[in-house]
């Protein structure tokens, strides 16, 4: 595997293996490599002849009381973790190298609608630095294909629309949520989780489930199935940002002639915030 943190030198590889005919396939992280990260990887082998993984802990997507400097940071495990599982490039450039001397003042890249509603509500300016960062990593690799986790579901439809609207040739391919055996969201912020609220934090999940339940045995009551299980999970400890039930392509709020939804959801339990999501689709007889 190479590692390399400068984007000329990026570059030079991959044009080495595109003048070979190979195609190029890219999971961009955060690093702290964990299961998660790894299936994507797994993905992109299989349908690429060479495959990149960036590293990047991106600052623009983080707000002025989120955990940018704390962000776990384990470049050289994950580089170890990395080899051994098959990735041919590892990209992990510094902030400069991404953004030039001064960062606040580079280009931005905005979605509108998709950047306002969930996330971007909560977290101001959040998708805005994620679009942008894609952008530019996208920019930089080129790659046939670029594989995303579905845990960020919000995300992945941002940088799906992103990359339609600016025209890039990059197929965005969506990979789904790896879990703990418990039903946990696998996800680097875990490690935040105390002991009492790890064994809390599957909650998050079941009620999704329950909710996912409750509709394919007929409600319809979206707004009242979601109220309720607010108020089992605040009851769990846990401090609910958003819970809806919401139409899988807009993430508006799902009507009852919606045939495909998502279950969003995303709450603190302690200091430490969890997302999660759960999709579903309803025969459309069912809607007659």
């Amino acid at each position: 595997m190479r590692s390399v943190s400068r984007i000329s030198d990026a570059r030079a590889v991959l044009a080495e293996q595109r003048r070979g005919g190979c195609s190029i396939g890219l999971v961009p992280t955060m690093g702290n490599i964990h299961v998660g990260h790894l299936a994507l990887l797994e993905r992109c082998r299989a349908e690429c002849d060479f495959s990149v993984v960036t590293i990047f802990v991106n600052p623009l997507q983080f707000g002025p009381k989120e955990d940018y400097t704390d962000y776990p940071r384990t470049l050289d495990k994950d580089r170890d973790v990395l080899s051994v599982h098959g990735c041919d490039l590892l990209l992990h450039p510094t902030v400069k190298e991404v953004y030039g001397e001064h960062p606040e003042q580079s280009t931005r890249v905005h979605v509108p609608d998709l950047s306002e509603r969930w996330c971007g509500a909560s977290r101001p300016g959040h998708f805005d630095g994620v679009a942008t960062v894609v952008t530019r990593l996208f920019n930089f690799v080129q790659p046939e294909t670029a594989y995303l986790g579905l845990k960020d579901y919000q995300q992945f439809l941002l940088i799906r629309k992103l990359v339609t609207d600016l025209g890039m040739n990059t197929r965005v391919a969506g990979v789904e949520t790896m879990r703990e055996s418990d039903g946990l969201a696998m996800s680097s912020r875990n490690a935040y989780l105390s002991a009492d609220e790890r064994r809390a934090a599957p909650a998050l999940y079941r009620e999704l489930r329950g909710i996912a339940d409750e509709i394919r045995g007929g409600e319809r009551d979206y707004p009242g199935a979601a109220s309720r299980c607010r108020e089992r999970l605040s009851a769990a400890g846990f401090n609910l940002e958003y819970l809806d039930i919401c139409d899988a392509q807009t993430l508006r709020p799902a009507s009852i002639a919606d045939s495909e939804l998502v279950i969003l959801a995303a709450a603190f339990l302690g200091g430490t915030r969890l997302i999660d999501n759960l999709r579903l689709a309803i025969d459309p007889a069912a809607l007659a």
